[in-house]
């Protein structure tokens, strides 16, 4: 049973929530952006930045689970999940303008690992809105609108960041995405309003809820598909920019805008990716959305042509919209209502486990073979792994629409 009984789709109420997500997205495309760049600037060892930069996975990892169960579980009259994006979202907002000025690398340390932290405690509740409101069939489509929603942040940190960066430098881009961070807050709380949850639930009503052991084996396969592609997925994002400036040729705000391309396809194909989840089905639409992005990475291999890198991009970001939409309705639908938060920490405990190892782990590639087209080998044998294991999932999908 959904938490949710009113089987319709409101895409104005779906719409509204996503802004958690936009804020969320639009922080992290520029923390992931500018802040490899920042650190190059202290450390010569892309082994080192990528350690650095796996710090915010780390958290997600331990945090995120547990925020997401503490949010299940939490009852106040501001509803369950919204009362820890307005504690949290103007925490953020403030620390991350504070990055680009510090100017040794202590100060710097410090203030990442503090916004990192306060990231972690509200993403698994700002996410888990959009199961609590919208009722089970309707959820792949619902996340195309969250992530719709969550492209346009990441757009506007790769190509309104990338022009805000030529224009004012480093503090520009983190001082406009932690405006509009806030600005995302607001419409939280103007807006959204949570549905009136019972008590939280009794011992026996856990233990009529627990998986049978072909779901469990659904389950952890899924967890660790989203565990591969996001090793895969983590690392061309985190090393892209370093990518393009010392390959392609690129200026750090024209890599920024490259990356853009990549988000626009991904805004524009989120929608049609829920339909076609629930159309043909989850598991069916994510394998070939991995197969599309495993072709994308091949020729990135080979080429050091900006231009042929823009077209891959625009493809590769429809295929990852493919994936990217209907794994988190997957992994919800096994959950059921009363482990919503919870289920969604452990999507995060994997996908933020993978990026943990993942910067680190293609950082000494790099400084073993001294080339950045390795990261497009790299990418693609994780996304191979990642179709394997999905190929073998029984369980995710929805019983009617």
């Amino acid at each position: 049973m959904d938490t949710v009984t009113n089987q319709k789709f409101d895409v104005k109420a779906t719409i509204l929530l996503s802004f958690g997500f936009f804020g969320s997205s639009l922080v992290w495309s520029v923390y992931n952006a500018y802040v490899p760049i920042l650190l190059e600037g202290f450390i010569t060892s892309t082994f080192i930045i990528g350690i650095i930069m796996s710090i915010d996975n780390f958290f997600g990892v331990i945090f995120q689970p547990l925020f997401g169960k503490i949010s299940d579980n939490t009852r106040t009259r501001f509803g369950r999940r919204l009362p820890f994006l307005f504690v949290c979202m103007p925490i953020c907002a403030v620390l991350f303008t504070l990055i680009p000025h510090l100017h040794n690398l202590w100060s710097l340390m410090g203030v990442v690992i503090i916004f990192t932290f306060v990231m972690s405690i509200w993403r698994t509740p700002a996410v888990s809105l959009m199961p609590d409101l919208t009722p089970g069939p309707f959820r792949s489509q619902a996340n195309g609108i969250v992530n719709l929603l969550g492209g346009v942040g990441a757009i506007l940190a790769f190509a309104g960041g990338g022009i805000l960066f030529e224009i004012g430098g480093f503090p520009l881009p983190f001082l406009v995405s932690a405006i509009l961070l806030l600005g995302a807050m607001a419409v939280l709380a103007l807006f959204v309003r949570e549905p009136k949850f019972p008590p939280p639930p009794t011992k026996e009503e856990k233990e009529a809820h627990k998986l049978d052991p072909k779901e469990k084996k659904s389950l952890i396969l899924i967890l660790f598909a989203i565990f591969f592609w996001f090793m895969g997925y983590n690392a061309v994002e985190t090393f892209f920019s370093l990518y393009a400036t010392n390959t392609l040729g690129v200026s750090p705000g024209q890599a920024s805008i490259m990356l853009s391309l990549f988000a626009l396809t991904l805004v524009i194909f989120s929608i049609p990716a829920g339909f076609i989840g629930a159309k043909i089905g989850r598991r069916k639409t994510i394998l070939i959305g991995l197969i599309g992005v495993t072709l994308m990475f091949v020729p990135f291999i080979f080429i050091t042509n900006a231009n042929i890198a823009r077209l891959l991009l625009l493809f590769g970001g429809m295929s990852w919209a493919c994936v990217n939409i209907n794994s988190l309705p997957m992994v919800v639908r096994i959950a059921g209502p009363m482990k919503i938060g919870m289920f969604i920490g452990y999507y995060y405990m994997f996908s933020f486990s993978s990026q943990i190892i993942t910067p680190p782990i293609y950082g000494a590639i790099r400084d073993l073979v001294g080339n950045y087209q390795s990261l497009f080998v790299y990418a693609a044998i994780t996304f191979a792994i990642a179709f394997v294991c999905l190929f073998f999932v029984k369980h995710g999908e929805e019983e009617s629409a």
